[in-house]
């Protein structure tokens, strides 16, 4: 699948303080902080991990059963790389970020080819596959959603939005989208892309992040949403019940002795795609996993040395990989050059199991 050859495996192990979950570490990992993170579709039999990061590449690496790490290819962009994501039969890997410009990456034949434009940096790209199109979709800070052919890089259509894009999720028929001044808009994908419903996020502060989650019949129903005020809303598109809808506090200090609490940012949440169960990451350095449905903490994690910003499940759900780097939540006189930037992996099918069976 992969046709070059990486010659950097000389890293040292993490120190034990950086590695506190003794979670096993991807071998050479991105110079800047992590900006993205995706696994490999189920359309491929091996695991293979994506990376974008603020060093302007794309890193990729295949995945092994013993959670070993082999680097296998890494593309140059040209500029800080916000978001990536996989085709849906894992043949190209896409690319976006501060340069305006979203690529396909042939993986096959290591081509980079541009497929997208805006007029602002991209800050999300997701893949859409219908049964009558695929898609590229892009959401930049130029307050624009656009829908691409990459095999003719051609716009297909464009959607105006209230303000520039922060976050996005697709998970087909659906996408949500998150702008700037909180606001949530939601798509249906069927037949055109077009806006289903356009929603004031319930969180006060800026979000930062969106995922999408399915029902007991595996179709996407609602979307768990994470801002920088330590808080995630869990959000039914269409509530049976209004109070199905709800908000909680995590990646928050436990108090401190003038009975002040530090609030850290969400950076991202996944759901897990076998339990429904979703991972929260955030800017304390730690993550959490939780039971939406029965409306608990399954598991905390210890504290890293730097900010989490970036998580991922793999397609079967057998692992969790988490990029530990500086999200600049505190500005430059908190970046650390000394501090280097780490993704790990951890299995997890069972900790991410509900508690509930209801």
């Amino acid at each position: 699948m992969f046709n070059q050859s990486v010659n950097s495996f000389n890293a040292a192990a993490a120190p034990s303080t950086a590695n506190p979950m003794k979670d096993f570490e991807v071998t050479s990992p991105p110079d800047e902080s992590i900006s993205s993170l995706a696994f490999s579709p189920a359309t491929i039999p091996q695991n293979f991990l994506i990376a974008g990061s603020w060093d302007n590449n794309v890193r990729c690496w295949e995945v092994e059963q013993t959670g070993k790490t082999i680097p296998k290819s890494m593309q140059t962009c040209g500029a800080p790389v916000l978001d990536v994501c996989w085709s849906d039969d894992g043949s190209k890997v896409y690319m976006a970020g501060c340069d305006k410009q979203a690529k396909a990456w042939d993986l096959a034949s290591n081509q980079v080819m541009q497929v997208a434009q805006h007029d602002a940096p991209i800050k999300t790209c997701h893949w859409i596959k219908s049964p009558n199109y695929s898609c590229l979709m892009t959401g930049s800070w130029d307050k624009t959603l656009k829908f691409w052919d990459p095999r003719s890089p051609t716009l297909i259509m464009s959607i105006n939005l209230p303000e520039r894009c922060y976050c996005a999720d697709v998970d087909y028929p659906m996408a949500v989208v998150g702008t700037a001044g909180r606001h949530i808009i939601v798509y249906q994908l069927e037949g055109t892309p077009q806006e289903y419903k356009r929603l004031e996020s319930p969180l006060k502060y800026q979000h930062r992040c969106v995922s999408i989650f399915r029902d007991k019949k595996k179709s996407p129903t609602g979307y768990a949403l994470g801002s920088v005020e330590g808080r995630v809303a869990i959000q039914y598109v269409n509530p049976t019940n209004p109070k199905d809808n709800f908000t909680f506090k995590c990646h928050r200090s436990n108090g401190t002795p003038n009975g002040y609490q530090d609030i850290y940012a969400v950076n991202d949440i996944a759901f897990h795609p076998v339990h429904g169960t979703l991972a929260t990451v955030g800017s304390d350095g730690s993550f959490s996993f939780w039971d939406k449905d029965a409306r608990t903490k399954l598991k905390p994690s210890e504290l890293m040395e730097q900010p989490v910003t970036r998580c991922a499940f793999n397609h079967n759900g057998q692992i969790f990989a988490y990029a530990v780097s500086y999200d600049w939540s505190k500005g430059h006189e908190y970046y650390n050059p000394m501090k280097r930037n780490y993704i790990f992996l951890r299995p997890c099918y069972d900790e991410l199991k509900p508690r509930s069976a209801s």
